[in-house]
This record gives C-alpha cells, sequence and structure tokens, in this order.
C-alpha cells in the first residue's frame, strides 16, 4: 500500500527532539475525515495535553468540508480527542511531567484499515545552537552527497569516452 500520509509538521523536527513517538487514533467527525482525505490540515500549532485522563490534540486545524449541504460545519481548530489505553496516557502523563518534555504531533495519515491515526512525538525543545548545528549537518550532507553524485556522474562519462573511442 502507498504510503498515506496527509499531513507532516516539519517544523517539530527542527524545533525539538523526538525522543519517541507513539501511534495515536483520532476521534473526528465524519466531514472532518472527508477533510483529511483532502489534505485539509494543518499540524503546524498543534500540541497535545493531558486533562483528567484523557489526551487531546489542541490547535490542529482541519478546514470544514465544502461539498454538499449537511451538518453545519464544525470549528476548525477544536480540541480532538486521542484515542489511547489508560495505560498509555497515564505513561505519557509522568514524562510529560518531566522538566522540557512535551507531546507534538508528527504526522497525520490513515492506517492500512482505513482509519485516521496521529504520530506523537515526546520531544524536548532544542536550543539556538542545537538548531544552527542541525543546520550545518544537513548542509555538510547535501555537499559530500552532490560531490559523489558529481563525480560518479565525471566517471561515468570519462567511461563512455573509452568506449567511443575519442
Amino acid at each position: 500500500m502507498p504510503d498515506s500520509t496527509v499531513a507532516t509538521n516539519r517544523r517539530a523536527y527542527h524545533d525539538y527532539f523526538v525522543e519517541d513517538k507513539l501511534e495515536a487514533g483520532l476521534a473526528l467527525a465524519g466531514s472532518e475525515v472527508k477533510s483529511v482525505r483532502a489534505h485539509h490540515v494543518s499540524l503546524q500549532e498543534a500540541y497535545v495535553e493531558i486533562r483528567e485522563g484523557e489526551a487531546w490534540v489542541v490547535g490542529m486545524r482541519i478546514s470544514p468540508y465544502q461539498v454538499g449541504a449537511g451538518q453545519p460545519a464544525l470549528p476548525a481548530d477544536r480540541s480532538r480527542k486521542l484515542l489511547l489505553r489508560r495505560r498509555e496516557i497515564a505513561q505519557l502523563d509522568r514524562r510529560v511531567r518531566q522538566k522540557g518534555y512535551t507531546l507534538i504531533p508528527l504526522r497525520i495519515y490513515f492506517s492500512a484499515s482505513g482509519y485516521a491515526k496521529l504520530e506523537v512525538g515526546l520531544c524536548r525543545g532544542k536550543r539556538h545552537y542545537d538548531k544552527r548545528e542541525a543546520i550545518k549537518e544537513r548542509d555538510d550532507r547535501r555537499r559530500t552527497d552532490r560531490a559523489l553524485a558529481e563525480r560518479s556522474h565525471a566517471a561515468g562519462r570519462v567511461r563512455q569516452e573509452n568506449r567511443s573511442g575519442v
């Protein structure tokens, strides 16, 4: 089955160290599922909050589904319940209470069975110098990949010239 990722929160990997990942179901209304399937969802300002023994995703924006007249539109940025086991919620709550940890939605996708899932990351914030270091590593990796590709391309040209007798 092809990758069924609907939206990713790329900013989370820039601003946080993702230490652990967890898959959670989403409690959505029917029109929200249709909007998510149409990729009308944003995770940019979202985070997960644990209140009264339940996990809620706050700030995830799902635009109202426009096609057809039916039920009244739900607010786009309402809190949505995450479907997790009590034991998982308790464990996450303990870990989040540690200083510097937060729960951030990383991506939303559809499972093989067709259910909307949210990948939640247990994250620790990056300092400014950590971000600069990550950018430097990414640039170095790009530079070496580009040099290797250029070198292999040049070697292929030399081999082709040798075959043609030029």
